[in-house]
């Protein structure tokens, strides 16, 4: 059984994740919207991570006898002045997730809670990921995207992204 504490805040995550998956699948339709198929890519791919996120939460939940408390999704109110926008905030975002992610893994540490400090190692480890690759979009954007070919370009490379399934263990 988790402390009460931990489970409250494992179900936030949850929402908060979900929130994540709608705020990028709003950026890749933006993309979408603007003709540009491999920021879309990249973006729908992000999507599908931040929801398994979600989902992984959910089952360490279930797995520690917990019940699911599913709160609203709140709508992305986001307007993207150009291409670069969602970039940035996306990295803004991922800041914040891992900010969230880390505040779990203080509070699971303080009681002791070293299964969940173990779980949350896998994300801790993911949100270094993510925030590397939401920096790298930045840089790419601002070194190659300053005319139509290398935007072209960046477009393609980004296209090239494929959906792999997490592979955390839960048990």
């Amino acid at each position: 059984m988790l402390n009460q504490e931990i489970a409250k805040l494992l179900n936030e995550q949850i929402n908060k994740e979900l929130y994540s998956a709608y705020l990028y699948l709003d950026m890749a339709n933006y993309y979408a919207d603007q003709g540009l198929n491999g920021f879309e890519n990249w973006f729908f791919i992000q999507t599908q991570e931040e929801r398994d996120h979600a989902l992984l939460f959910r089952q360490y939940l279930l797995n520690n006898g917990e019940s699911i408390v599913l709160a609203d999704i709140v709508v992305p109110n986001e307007a993207y002045e150009n291409f670069k926008t969602p970039l940035e905030k996306a990295f803004e975002h991922e800041q914040y997730v891992t900010a969230s992610i880390n505040k779990i893994y203080e509070e699971a540490h303080k009681i002791k809670d070293f299964r969940t400090m173990q779980f949350l190692d896998w994300f801790i480890k993911e949100q270094g990921e993510e925030e590397k690759n939401a920096d790298d979009n930045i840089k790419k954007f601002d070194l190659f995207a300053g005319d139509s070919k290398g935007l072209y370009m960046l477009d393609s490379e980004m296209k090239a992204r494929v959906y792999v399934a997490p592979s955390l263990v839960l048990d």
